[in-house]
């Protein structure tokens, strides 16, 4: 009987340390942007055209992988994320000059 107290108190602890986590980024992104309805989109790890670099690592976190292709005028980047496979990625972001084209959901 006490190994199921154990295991309730682990999954309370869990969850408090899971909230307080959430609340922390919450307030960060909102000391860093200053923009409630921009926060509440990164918070829903959402990604649209026009996100800034900054805005999607914000949003999706660190990317698996990145390929960057370096052009006169511009510079082009995939950023790659849920790697399933060898170079197989469930997601590819497309980004030109640091803002968000496009993207490849699989």
């Amino acid at each position: 009987m006490a190994w199921y107290f154990w295991i309730i108190i682990f999954v309370i602890v869990f969850i408090i340390i899971s909230y307080l986590s959430y609340t922390a980024k919450e307030k960060r992104l909102m000391k860093k942007y200053k923009d409630e309805n921009l926060v509440e989109k990164l918070m829903q790890r959402t990604y649209w055209q026009g996100q800034t670099m900054g805005q999607l690592k914000d949003s999706l976190g660190k990317p698996s992988d990145v390929q960057r292709q370096v052009l006169k005028t511009k510079t082009k980047e995939t950023w790659k994320y849920h790697k399933t496979g060898n170079n197989r990625y469930d997601l590819k972001i497309h980004l030109e000059n640091g803002f968000v084209t496009g993207w490849d959901e699989k």
